[in-house]
């Protein structure tokens, strides 16, 4: 039944289907929804070898080792979200990762205000704690969009100790001005959200449709304890 409810879910192998173009349409204007189609179609006819570094089978083997310890949890499995916050804002730090073809595509996230209160660019550490407007670290599961007062947004669920108050603390996907990487420029770092994962706007469709419902994002420092 899960499967079946994800029959219009976004992938990378084929066109948005006409309800959730229509749904991103509505929210954002189609401009913006071509745009992201044709970065997301872009990204899955470009051979993996011109898109290969080091890093990348490292990143795959992250998401393998991650998809399996969540087993039946994650009931989209074609592409993983990374957030590596063992890297500053001022890096592109989000990885997604096409588990057929182990191609990597990174993108600029912001992390809380509360994992950074000097906001100097880094993640000091992380909290599930509510009130903390910290990035929590962990699996979560990608849900339904929605549309909320950062616009267009993707609501998680969280699936391990360190991230399960996720829906009641409000964490989500959305888009927002200060991801934006002009910043970068004038001020060496991205600005903070209050625990969400925040994109530059102009990039939110293609990370969005790609990781749409069912599938995992997996947020930690990647050198750090969950690394085994």
């Amino acid at each position: 039944m899960r499967f079946a409810a994800l029959g219009s879910t976004l992938s990378t192998s084929r066109a948005y289907s006409g309800r959730m173009e229509k749904i991103l349409t509505g929210a954002i204007g189609r401009r913006e929804v071509m745009a992201g189609m044709v970065a997301t179609a872009a990204a899955s006819f470009l051979p993996g070898a011109a898109r290969a570094a080091p890093l990348d089978a490292h990143l795959l083997s992250i998401a393998q080792r991650e998809l399996s310890r969540m087993e039946s949890q994650i009931w989209v499995r074609d592409i993983v979200g990374l957030a590596d916050f063992s890297l500053p804002s001022s890096e592109p730090r989000f990885f997604i990762v096409d588990m057929l073809t182990g191609a990597v595509n990174r993108f600029y996230v912001t992390h809380g205000r509360g994992s950074d209160p000097e906001h100097d660019g880094w993640l000091k550490g992380f909290s599930n704690n509510y009130g903390s407007n910290a990035t929590s670290r962990g699996a979560y599961l990608t849900r339904n969009y929605y549309e909320g007062k950062h616009g267009l947004s993707m609501r998680l669920s969280g699936l391990d100790d360190s991230n399960n108050n996720a829906e009641s603390r409000a964490i989500v996907v959305h888009g927002a001005d200060y991801a934006n990487p002009d910043l970068i420029r004038t001020t060496g770092k991205l600005g903070r959200s209050e625990g969400c994962f925040a994109f530059p706007r102009d990039r939110l469709v293609e990370v969005i449709s790609r990781l749409g419902p069912g599938r995992m994002i997996f947020a930690d420092r990647l050198e750090g304890a969950y690394q085994g």
